[in-house]
């Protein structure tokens, strides 16, 4: 399964994208988060489903800092290759 998650509110300068980089690395997700230039926090996520749901159930909280308002869940048609992890870009 494939999502990509677009996380709104209070998410940036609070550990929003490390936490959620272990998260999705401790549930054996692969993909990738990235800061976004309008504040909200952008992640690909690519697993088995319930890990998957386990990681957006997970994105609506958030680490403690974070006041999440928002998170927008969409298929998401890149395809992680195999083998591979879980990773923070650069912002976009």
């Amino acid at each position: 399964m494939a999502k990509r998650l677009m996380i709104e509110g209070v998410v940036q300068g609070v550990g929003y994208r490390y936490a959620l980089a272990e998260r999705a690395s401790a549930l054996g997700l692969a993909g990738w988060v990235r800061n976004r230039a309008n504040g909200a926090v952008e992640a690909s996520v690519h697993g088995p489903a319930d890990a998957v749901k386990a990681i957006i159930d997970w994105a609506h909280k958030g680490p403690s800092a974070a006041r999440v308002s928002q998170v927008h869940v969409a298929d998401d048609p890149e395809a992680a290759p195999p083998g591979a992890t879980f990773d923070i870009r650069p912002t976009l």
